[in-house]
Order: C-alpha cells, then sequence, then structure tokens
C-alpha cells in the first residue's frame, strides 16, 4: 500500500502577553513549520490569549468574537501566506450571551472550511467554562481538507471515546485536540505524574481504537490565576501518535516549540485491517450507552 505522507507542526506556546502579541508569535512559527515542510498546522486552545477561565468574571466575555472576524481573517491570511492547512481555536461570540470555544479550520487558500464547538465543557477548579462556554451543537462531523479529513475536538474532549469514536464513524482521518491542560502547583510530583500520563495515554488509546493518528497540542508555561488562585502550569507534551497509539512525536513538558512529524495516513487501512474493531463493535448491543447511567 502506498504511503500517504503528511508532514504536520504542533506549535506550542506561552501566552505572550495580547491577542497582536499571540497572533505574532503564531506567524512566526507557522513560518518556521511551513520551512520545515509542514503541511497541516495545529494551535493550542485559545492561542489569543491567557486560559481565562481559571475564574468567572463578567469581563472576560470582552474578548469574544464573532466567526467570521478579525482573528479568523489574519489566521487565514496566515495559512494562505505559507500554503497550510490551518487549524485554529477561538472564544467565539455568537450573540450577546452566547458563546463557544470554537475550533477553525482554515485551507491552504486561507478559507474558512468549517468550525467545531466544543461539545464537552468542564467546571473544575481552575477550569471553570461552563460559565463561559455553551456546550457545542455542531455535533461530531469531520471537515474536509486538501490534506485529509479532519476529526477536529477541543480539550476536555479528549476524555471521551464517544466523540473519538463518532468522528471516526463519519469518515476522519486524523483526530485533533487543541488543549489547554495543566497542573495546580500544588498538587505532588507523583499526582502531576499520575496525571500528565494519564492525559497521554487517554488520546493514545483513541488512537488504538480507531486506528487513526492522534495530533494533540498543549499550551505551556505558568499562568498566574487573575484572582487568588494558585494558578496553572500548563505542561505541554504536546504529541503525534500514530494508528497504533505509537509516539511519532513529542514535545517538552516546559518549553515553547515546534513539533514536526511526518503521518502515513495509508498505516490507517493496513491496521484496520490487521485489528478490525469497527467491523466487530456490537451495535445492536449499545443502547445503554444513550442513558446517563444504568441504576
Amino acid at each position: 500500500m502506498a504511503e500517504r505522507n503528511l508532514r504536520v507542526a504542533l506549535i506550542q506556546e506561552t501566552n505572550q502577553g495580547s491577542v497582536d502579541a499571540n497572533l505574532s508569535r503564531i506567524e512566526q512559527r507557522v513560518a518556521e513549520a511551513a520551512a520545515a515542510g509542514a503541511r497541516l498546522v495545529l494551535l493550542q486552545e485559545l492561542h489569543n490569549g491567557p486560559y481565562f477561565c481559571q475564574h468567572e468574571s463578567v469581563d472576560e466575555f470582552d474578548r469574544a468574537e464573532p466567526i467570521p472576524g478579525p482573528s479568523t481573517e489574519r489566521l487565514g491570511a496566515l495559512a494562505a501566506r505559507h500554503g497550510v492547512v490551518l487549524v485554529a481555536s477561538l472564544f467565539e461570540r455568537r450573540a450577546a450571551g452566547l458563546y463557544h470555544n470554537t475550533a477553525v479550520v482554515f485551507e491552504t487558500d486561507g478559507r474558512m472550511l468549517g468550525r467545531y464547538r466544543k461539545m464537552h465543557i468542564p467546571d473544575d477548579p481552575g477550569f471553570l467554562e461552563k460559565f463561559y462556554f455553551t456546550p457545542g451543537d455542531l455535533g461530531f462531523e469531520p471537515i474536509d481538507t486538501s490534506v485529509g479529513r479532519l476529526g477536529v475536538l477541543v480539550c476536555w474532549d479528549q476524555w471521551y471515546p464517544e466523540g473519538a469514536r463518532l468522528m471516526a464513524l463519519a469518515g476522519a482521518e486524523l483526530l485533533l485536540y487543541p488543549t489547554a491542560i495543566g497542573w495546580d502547583p500544588a498538587d505532588t510530583d507523583d499526582e502531576k505524574a499520575r496525571q500528565r500520563q494519564a492525559w497521554v495515554l487517554s488520546q493514545r488509546g483513541h488512537a488504538v481504537a480507531n486506528g487513526l493518528p492522534v495530533l494533540s497540542c498543549n499550551r505551556t508555561g505558568f499562568e498566574a490565576a487573575p484572582d487568588v488562585g494558585r494558578g496553572i502550569q500548563f505542561w505541554g507534551t504536546s504529541f503525534v501518535a500514530g494508528p497504533q497509539g505509537e509516539l511519532l512525536a513529542e514535545a517538552s513538558t516546559d518549553q515553547a516549540e515546534v513539533l514536526i512529524a511526518d503521518v502515513d495516513l495509508a498505516r490507517s487501512e493496513s491496521v484496520r485491517r490487521i485489528w478490525p474493531f469497527l467491523r466487530d463493535r456490537r451495535i445492536d448491543a449499545y443502547a445503554d450507552l444513550l442513558k446517563r447511567y444504568r441504576d
């Protein structure tokens, strides 16, 4: 089976302090990725600013913008300038009082091909997203691009096998996760290690269960809480896994970097022939998955 090689780049960055500074850094990093031969570039979650969901404040809604809007115009031009498919992550203002955490996909000519609104919304200490984001209503629909059919999900979605499976069943060729996740500085080193390992293993499991490559791009660096919280140390570790969960590339925990990997899209066909998980699914016996819990 002939190779279908795709060079991908994940932009793992720290917050630069303003929308303009963050987008300027992204422009620099995408240029580096394109110069290295990348044809698909994935950015981290909510890359235009800090991870503001550490507290609840109505003033933070001022960060949201319409889609299309100023950032999509700039990011689309960036994709066209370097001839890459670009996956971005924005705070979408859909209407007054209605906001989403939204991934946007741009074609190599700068066109916006589609968007995905984050479906699973966390509400945990330091990750108070239910205050800001309405759950997505676009479903789990892959987005067709010149480099393949992309199953784009966002951060908290990465813990749920259902989202990955539904993207796979809709024909996704890769699973992509823009992410913002890190440690509470008060956690022990052992607990930090367990959390980070669980995060990687969960997504590698999606690769295995669906026979698909996975790209997960996290931010890095410490971001202080806007109030009295302890802040978050984002753990980086952006990575690319193949369709058997094998790690093709992995970034550091604490450095901004452009992670490059080569993905052979044809391997998914080969892997699924020897591990035919889709063939052996018992779809006649899964009705209880539609229940919250079996009492």
